[in-house]
């Protein structure tokens, strides 16, 4: 009987053990991290009250096809996941912001946790005027990005970067990244708060 009785109480401390390794958070994906991304601000600490994506930083997900498909307006940095709306949330144009020179050469980097087949890395600014007290649309942006790394369906490192010009700009702008998959229908988005 008493053998009985350890082994029940072993296996649910098995059961126990692989429902709590079971029912952590998604598996991550991958993020900008230069430009600092808003993810990366939550996850180092740097910016307070950012939700669930201060553990996830690379997880922010949605629908690919950008900008005629994928988030809707206003949720755009958050890749239209919901557990991650502190992105979207503009905090008076409070984001901390990354020097950039204007018209310069920049070298863009993101940290790939899981290496999807990808279709291409794309780079989109804000158009002259913008607003960064409000949450970002596609009215925000520029209609083209202002660089596009094609991938042919390969496989990234680890560590990517991509080098190019940076648009002719001035005072505060917001550049977003996207990561598009090749293999499933969803792509990445890393918005990155900037000053020139």
């Amino acid at each position: 009987m008493r053998n009985r009785i350890t082994s029940v109480l072993i296996g649910l401390g098995v059961l126990g053990g692989t429902l709590v390794a079971g029912s952590g958070s998604a598996q991550g994906h991958g993020y900008a991290d230069n430009v600092v991304s808003r993810q990366q601000l939550c996850a180092t600490g740097v910016v307070q009250n950012c939700g669930q994506i201060q553990w996830e930083p690379e997880s922010v997900e949605g629908y690919k096809g950008f900008p005629s498909a994928g988030p809707a307006d206003g949720k755009i940095c958050a890749g239209g996941n919901g557990r991650f709306s502190e992105l979207d949330a503009p905090r008076n144009g409070a984001w901390p912001t990354t020097q950039l020179g204007s018209g310069q050469s920049h070298t863009f980097s993101w940290w790939i946790k899981v290496r999807h087949a990808t279709s291409d890395f794309r780079y989109y600014i804000t158009k002259d005027g913008y607003d960064p007290t409000k949450p970002l649309t596609r009215a925000d942006l520029e209609p083209q990005p202002f660089l596009t790394v094609p991938f042919g369906g390969a496989r990234p490192a680890t560590k990517v970067t991509h080098t190019g010009t940076l648009p002719r700009k001035t005072g505060r702008h917001l550049i977003l990244g996207v990561w598009t998959v090749a293999d499933t229908q969803n792509a990445f988005y890393a918005c990155s708060d900037v000053k020139f």
